[in-house]
């Protein structure tokens, strides 16, 4: 099903994929752009460093930690598209996050289309039942599929079965999120130059789903053959354990 609105077309797509022990399904929508494209005073200093560092540390709840997930992914999505630039520089604008300043889409159409996907996607974290996000660059014009960064979810089995809920220092987090994302502005580096106007792809691997959410389609997997690929840091949040990856292929092939 293709829903059609200003600048906007999406395409949701699921796949039932077997395989030896663990059946998903992968989620699929998709977006083609309008245009182209950081002795005993010591004691009592001690004691105090060590409650104020107890006093940042936060209990991190299974929605608190699907929030920082999905919060994540919107900024890492922005951060791509802007960095590869599948959208004009002038379709974005600077925002400080994470003690960091980001590019973030000022394009209504592109905000409203990865809203609608992080909201599912948030939905299936939070219920611990997606394993994996993918953003998909594509030739617009072959369907050539030219990137492919990865965003793998572990979840703390323990945190979704009801258990205690763990605690991390909010700024860890935050510092661990920052080192990726200026990773990602760093890619720019190695990664081939995209000289097409491009389309992307938001894919969505989860666990078994009770009921498919509706106007959603079949969909491959768009994988790159004989792709290059480069792995990120990590973040954690005790209860999601968050791996970054971007595979791409080798300028001598393209």
């Amino acid at each position: 099903l293709r829903l059609n609105l200003p600048f906007l077309l999406l395409c949701i797509n699921a796949r039932i994929k077997e395989t030896e022990s663990n059946p998903h399904i992968i989620f699929t929508t998709s977006y083609f752009p309008s245009f182209h494209g950081g002795p005993a005073h010591s004691q009592v200093i001690e004691m105090s460093l060590q409650c104020q560092t107890q006093l940042q540390r936060s209990t991190i709840t299974l929605k608190g930690s699907a929030q920082i997930v999905a919060q994540y992914f919107e900024y890492a999505v922005q951060s791509i598209l802007y960095q590869r630039g599948v959208y004009p520089s002038e379709a974005f604008k600077q925002k400080k996050e994470y003690g960091i300043l980001l590019w973030v889409s000022n394009d209504e159409s592109l905000n409203a289309y990865l809203s609608t996907v992080l909201m599912q996607a948030k939905a299936w974290v939070e219920s611990g039942k997606l394993r994996q996000m993918v953003l998909v660059i594509v030739d617009a014009s072959t369907s050539e599929v030219l990137e492919r960064w990865t965003f793998d979810i572990e979840t703390n089995q323990d945190v979704l079965a009801g258990g205690k809920p763990p605690e991390k220092a909010e700024s860890e987090i935050k510092g661990e999120v920052a080192g990726i994302l200026r990773q990602i502005c760093a890619s720019v580096s190695f990664l081939p130059l995209l000289d097409t106007r491009c389309s992307i792809d938001i894919l969505l691997y989860t666990g078994n789903i009770d009921e498919v959410p509706e106007d959603w389609e079949d969909s491959d997997a768009r994988n790159i053959k004989n792709a290059e690929i480069v792995s990120m840091r990590a973040f954690n949040t005790k209860v999601h354990n968050v791996k970054t990856m971007v595979a791409y292929k080798p300028e001598d092939v393209l």
